[in-house]
């Protein structure tokens, strides 16, 4: 009984849907995540999207740059402050402006020492005891011992507010040390012991080299984006944009997967950044999935299922002949490896246990029999994840392909590039089918079984028939003009089914996180 996508308290108009799936215009910044509705997509100045799309947009390294001076210009005219100080104050603060703003109007000096900056009503007690650099005649580094006269006391040193000061040099090993070193930007404090008084960009550049003073710039707009939850770089190494979504706070992740589209082409989680869709399951239980399938829980099940324990001793014994009368190697406990009870109630039965019943093998059968079912549910899903995973991948290299083909199509039947354009548009629908089906099969996993359950595997089976269709007709071979135009029209065809079947199962999906029809095995 798949379900056909209708519901009165869900209406959407068939033209709110973006062919691409993902929009990547530009949003109203001043959206807050507690204004999130995930049932309203129009939140931007876009086109409409589909009800388990978000509002987001693209952003390159100079709009990054834009945001974070706005913020900053924000908190200088709000409090009165420098622009450093402003600086230092959010990178202390994470970027959250109003935490900053309730702790600066609490308590103005406590803010500036927490964020390591000098407070107007507290000065420091070393600057009161250490001379000015105009009055220096002569200084020794205390960490290089190098002496300085006259004016170059004052002219190759520097001190902050503090009053602690050393030789430029040693500055400049330092900061280079912490910025290109250890990749520190948010809180590089006084070289002195102890001393908690924070460096600021204009020191940074003034004590260091270029290509210093660059790295750490670059390492203030990673910090910058690492604290902001509307804001997440896209994974992938060689792209350098970043996501703006204010319609995925932390919260809504157990209602909602917010899969967007960087400009290179390639999609992403932006709740958890896992580099790829993963629609419909939830980021949770991607991670519980992962873990499963990458720590040695399934080693121990096999031994489970594949080697039995001594009910003695607990040790792992595997049967290497067909005698049921097993010893232990290890505390030499006598049993039946049928039953698991101790083989002294079984007489004479050497080689068939007809005491399957006995109480005192119970126990141990049915932790066998519970791990070997457990093992065999978990491959059945793991095989159809890994088996889509595997066909998704092949359907990408079969693009190279398509292209002859549509090469080979556009010449035999005399028709224009973009009437060949078919191939590579459904070849397009059935990756991003299949991996939604890959991940459907992990949600499978964890679901409870009930009745919405055989709604959402009814989808499920639906969807994956339609696409192995459509490959099917994909990988068909071309042969004259008439076959070329029926092909294109099947192609069609099936293509537009696979999308409204795909359009279903993730529609479907996200009205059960919203309406929590969906009772997970785990925690989410």
């Amino acid at each position: 009984m798949s379900s056909d996508g209708e519901n009165e308290d869900f209406e959407f108009e068939d033209d709110d849907y973006d062919e691409d799936g993902f929009g990547t215009e530009d949003m109203d910044s001043a959206s807050e995540p507690d204004a999130f509705d995930a049932l309203s997509p129009n939140v931007d100045d876009g086109p409409p999207k589909k009800p388990y799309d978000v509002a987001y947009k693209i952003l390159d390294l100079d709009q990054i740059t834009a945001k974070q001076q706005g913020i900053i210009d924000d908190v200088v005219s709000l409090l009165a402050v420098p622009m450093s100080t402003a600086s230092a104050l959010l990178r202390h603060f994470s970027w959250n402006r109003e935490k900053l703003q309730e702790a600066y109007w609490t308590d103005p000096d406590s803010a500036l020492l927490a964020a390591g900056l000098d407070a107007p009503s507290s000065p420091s007690q070393s600057s009161k005891s250490l001379p000015q650099s105009s009055q220096l005649q002569s200084f020794e580094c205390p960490i290089c011992f190098s002496d300085y006269e006259g004016k170059s006391a004052s002219q190759d040193t520097f001190s902050m507010g503090c009053g602690h000061r050393f030789c430029n040099t040693c500055w400049s090993e330092y900061l280079k040390g912490k910025v290109k070193d250890e990749g520190e930007s948010g809180r590089i404090q006084c070289m002195e012991s102890g001393c908690k008084h924070a460096i600021n960009a204009e020191m940074v550049d003034a004590l260091s080299s270029g290509d210093v003073s660059r790295r750490y710039k670059e390492l203030l707009v990673t910090a910058f984006v690492s604290d902001s939850p509307d804001l997440r770089f896209c994974p992938h190494p060689e792209c350098q944009y970043t996501i703006q979504c204010t319609q995925a706070p932390a919260r809504m992740l157990t209602q909602l997967v917010p899969t967007v589209e960087c400009l290179c082409k390639r999609p992403l989680c932006f709740g958890c950044g896992y580099a790829d869709s993963h629609r419909p399951v939830i980021c949770k239980i991607v991670k519980y999935w992962e873990k499963k399938c990458a720590d040695d829980s399934e080693t121990s099940n096999w031994l489970s299922a594949n080697t039995k324990e001594c009910p003695k001793c607990n040790s792992i014994i595997e049967k290497n002949g067909g005698c049921n009368h097993m010893t232990c190697k290890k505390c030499k406990w006598e049993f039946c490896w049928v039953c698991m009870g101790p083989w002294t109630e079984h007489g004479t039965a050497y080689y068939q246990c007809n005491r399957y019943d006995e109480k005192s093998g119970l126990e141990a059968r049915d932790a066998q029999t519970r791990s070997r079912a457990d093992l065999e549910r978990y491959l059945h899903y793991f095989n159809r994840w890994a088996n889509h995973t595997q066909s998704a991948k092949l359907d990408t290299e079969f693009y190279a392909k398509t292209e002859r083909k549509m090469e080979v199509m556009q010449h035999q039947a005399n028709l224009s590039w973009i009437e060949v354009q078919f191939a590579k548009e459904a070849m397009d629908v059935v990756v991003k089918a299949r991996i939604t089906l890959k991940w459907s099969y992990c949600m499978a996993y964890y679901l409870q079984r009930n009745n919405q359950t055989e709604l959402f595997e009814d989808n499920q089976r639906d969807l994956e028939g339609a696409v192995e269709n459509l490959s099917f007709l994909l990988e068909s071979n071309i042969g004259d003009v008439e076959e070329i135009a029926k092909l294109r029209l099947d192609v069609t065809n099936q293509a537009a089914y696979v999308q409204k079947r795909h359009e279903i199962l993730l529609d479907d999906t996200l009205r059960g996180y919203m309406e929590h029809r969906w009772k997970f095995s785990v925690d989410v």
